[in-house]
């Protein structure tokens, strides 16, 4: 016959089984129906079932509790990390960034990044939008004879310089890539290096020297289907946002050796150079209207035209120029994108050019001069370049362009200079209508903008191109 535990008992196990009932070693069954349970056995049965009820009460106020706790804390946590929180509700279209960047939880602080990353993990993700540029030119040199005054014919030297650009997008049929106007100027032949070392070549799509900004382009049909699958086109960030001391990363091919990264900080934004102190194309005025972010990341030759990036991994700036003295180190300048965005815009629309055979080549038919800084600032000329002379019966002439005028824009490039204007000259051929500003002299010494259009003409008319150097003008061709 079984019987139950004795809770008044003083078994040793009585605190660790009190809730399990206790069977005899006897046969199994129910108490015999017949035979009334004594007073006794009742009282039993009364108290074992208020120890349950009380057991059955605790249980369900601790599990209340318990789930209440857990609750309250997985909220605490997901208020204190903000970056697991929104990296789980990001939008579709940012996976393929997320994948790359690691991002953690950053404590305080003002400044603009949402995220602290590692320079590797920012190095891995912006690296694939990276190029190394080969620029190949032929340029005019003179003999050994010539320098000690025996004349003696130039001669021709291949010359070959690298740079740095960034993917920034792609249309129809090529692949877009932003650089310096002087890793491209005078090019012959141009070549774009990508992170799997895939060599192809490129063409200028659109410059802008002024601004020190150029676009190329790589025809899509020659890029294979493994080197698309490794590169990627840069996150652009907002420059403008940019604080003094935030740290920064630049990424570019220095020395020509390769793909190389570099850190630092932001020394300073909205910063204004001049032409003498730098190491850059043109891009820089004596006005101050181009300002720049100044960084201790080394910036070496090679360089330019790669990355500044901020810690979220987004391009801030181009690699444009470091302070060149034997006396200075660690100042290194970047357009910034606030400036860059709406250029490069502008030059990812322009039609794609080739160099055109010499005998192709189309000609405005005038004599120039470089306006000067003096010229600039003494008699108020506008920049670019001075015409002296119009040749008869030229393209000029029949456009209506007269002598004492200034050439500022051709075919919407700016033009600060005569070499300039003959190197964008070798993409036209004769016959082609284009549009040149002018910057005409008009009442009280002021200029007033035109706008013509010419059909430029043969180069090879008089035997060779037209657009020629003039001495530097004169005091009195401005009185």
């Amino acid at each position: 016959m079984s019987n139950y535990y004795d809770f008044n008992s003083d078994n040793t196990n009585n605190n660790e089984l009190s809730h399990y009932p206790i069977l005899s070693d006897g046969p199994t069954g129910s108490p015999e129906p017949d035979k009334k349970p004594s007073k006794r056995s009742r009282n039993k049965k009364k108290n074992l079932a208020k120890r349950i009820g009380t057991l059955t009460l605790s249980a369900v106020l601790f599990g209340s509790v318990a789930a209440g706790s857990f609750q309250a804390v997985n909220h605490i946590y997901t208020a204190n990390a903000p970056a697991a929180s929104s990296g789980a509700s990001a939008d579709s279209s940012d996976s393929s960034r997320s994948s790359l960047l690691k991002t953690t939880a950053v404590s305080g602080g003002s400044g603009t990044n949402t995220g602290s990353l590692d320079v590797s993990d920012i190095a891995a993700s912006a690296m694939p939008s990276i190029v190394a540029i080969t620029n190949k030119s032929v340029q005019e040199v003179q003999n050994y004879f010539s320098q000690f005054g025996y004349g003696g014919y130039p001669q021709t030297q291949e010359t070959e310089s690298q740079g740095s650009g960034i993917i920034i997008g792609k249309n129809d049929t090529e692949l877009l890539v932003v650089t310096n106007n002087h890793v491209v100027e005078n090019a012959d032949t141009l070549s774009v290096c990508f992170i799997d070392n895939n060599v192809l070549e490129a063409k200028v799509k659109g410059t802008d020297p002024e601004n020190d900004l150029a676009v190329i382009a790589v025809p899509l049909d020659s890029i294979s289907d493994e080197t698309m699958s490794a590169i990627a086109v840069a996150n652009i960030g907002d420059s403008d946002s940019l604080k003094v001391g935030e740290q920064v990363v630049a990424i570019g091919n220095a020395l020509g050796y390769g793909q190389s990264v570099t850190t630092g900080i932001a020394s300073a934004v909205n910063r204004t150079l001049s032409d003498s102190s730098s190491e850059t194309g043109t891009g820089t005025d004596d006005s101050g209207s181009a300002t720049y972010i100044q960084t201790d990341a080394a910036i070496n030759p090679g360089n330019s035209g790669g990355a500044l990036l901020n810690m979220n991994g987004e391009v801030v700036g181009i690699n444009s120029a470091k302070l060149a003295s034997t006396e200075v180190e660690g100042m290194g300048y970047a357009i910034p994108m606030s400036r860059a965005s709406d250029i490069i815009e502008t030059l990812m629309n322009k039609t794609t050019r080739e160099k055109v055979s010499e005998g192709e080549q189309g000609s405005l038919g005038i004599k120039g001069a470089d306006v000067t800084s003096e010229a600039e600032e003494i008699y108020g000329l506008p920049k670019g370049v001075y015409i002296s002379e119009v040749v008869s019966g030229s393209a000029a002439e029949k456009a209506g362009i007269s002598s004492g005028s200034v050439l500022t824009k051709f075919d919407g490039t700016s033009i600060t200079d005569i070499s300039q204007l003959q190197s964008l000259l070798q993409y036209y051929k004769a016959g082609e209508a284009v549009d040149v500003t002018l910057q005409v002299p008009g009442q009280n010494n002021s200029y007033e903008e035109k706008t013509v259009s010419v059909t430029l003409g043969n180069s090879t008319d008089s035997g060779k191109s037209q657009e020629e150097n003039a001495p530097s003008p004169a005091m009195n061709n401005f009185r």
